[in-house]
């Protein structure tokens, strides 16, 4: 049964609530140190005065006017951040008590709460098999109230995922270079292009870090990588439907099963890092909190 519109409003205000004590207690400090505006603006030309720093001295009007002149700048505080989260069938899943989508939606509420503590204007794309929904970026509570309860209650039309076709469509409509959070559990087949002519997945990663700041956040649940020892079970591929038998009572199986699921993380973080793009792997159920912080101060520190 669809939640009714009382429901999602209270779902929404406990979202907006446990995000916003968060960013209170830790967030906003680490993203204001990482995020804190890249452009300068040209605010005035004076006299240099003992004391400026030499790098500032505009050489064409010192030479003019025989005396040393100065630039000055003021830093463009606005920054822009988009959210580009993955909606398809995969984000169903949860072991924790917890599904990824519903993880998806702290993670990205808290960093959109972040963004608009900042002074920063925040905007959301939802994806899934096709591009879902596109959110232009805005200031407000309310908007970022409309954020969170599209990150909650949202239903995409495709199950599967094209990560590649949602950068392609940010890529194309947005041109100015921004901050952008990439959510996903990156469950797909890699460097499978649909058109020959496409790029592949790591490769439209690497253009989109090119052109914007991209932070991929891998949301992971455990049981993705490590199977219990529970017997036969019958397994799903909730994105197409696909279903096979496992026996989690043989050893072997468990040890082949978390031989793949390390083979592909591995791959996962390798590809990620030849893109030349900041990674953060979140597991479903933690206090990501810390984790976000420190990954912003390391980021910061480098």
């Amino acid at each position: 049964m669809p939640p009714t519109p009382t429901d999602l409003l209270a779902k929404v205000r406990r979202v907006e609530i446990k995000t916003r004590r968060l960013v209170n207690d830790m967030m906003v400090g680490a993203y204001h140190s990482q995020f804190k505006g890249r452009g300068m603006d040209f605010e005035e030309l004076r006299e240099y005065i003992p004391g400026d720093d030499v790098r500032s001295i505009d050489w064409n009007v010192t030479a003019r006017m025989r005396r040393p002149f100065v630039k000055n700048y003021r830093e463009e505080r606005e920054l822009t951040t988009y959210l580009v989260v993955d909606v398809s069938a995969s984000g169903e899943f949860g072991s924790t008590g917890q599904s990824k989508r519903e993880f998806a939606a702290e993670v990205a509420a808290t960093l959109a709460t972040s963004a608009l503590r900042n002074g920063d204007k925040v905007g959301l794309l939802l994806f899934s098999g096709i591009v879902e929904l596109y959110v232009p970026a805005k200031k407000g509570r309310r908007h970022l109230l409309r954020i969170i309860r599209e990150l909650i209650a949202f239903k995409p039309q495709s199950r599967t995922t094209d990560i590649q076709q949602a950068l392609a469509f940010f890529n194309h409509v947005h041109h100015r270079r921004a901050i952008v959070f990439l959510l996903s559990d990156f469950l797909h087949s890699f460097g499978e292009a649909a058109e020959p002519h496409r790029r592949d997945l790591f490769q439209e990663i690497g253009q989109t870090n090119v052109r914007h700041d991209l932070v991929c956040l891998h949301l992971h649940d455990p049981r993705e990588a490590l199977l219990p020892p529970a017997g036969l079970l019958t397994l799903e591929d909730i994105e197409t439907g696909d279903t096979f038998e496992v026996d989690t009572a043989s050893a072997a199986v468990r040890q082949a099963y978390a031989a793949g699921g390390k083979e592909r993380l591995d791959h996962l973080d390798q590809s990620l890092s030849e893109s030349g793009v900041d990674t953060l792997r979140l597991h479903g159920g933690e206090d990501f909190g810390p984790r976000l912080q420190h990954f912003f101060e390391r980021r910061r520190r480098r």
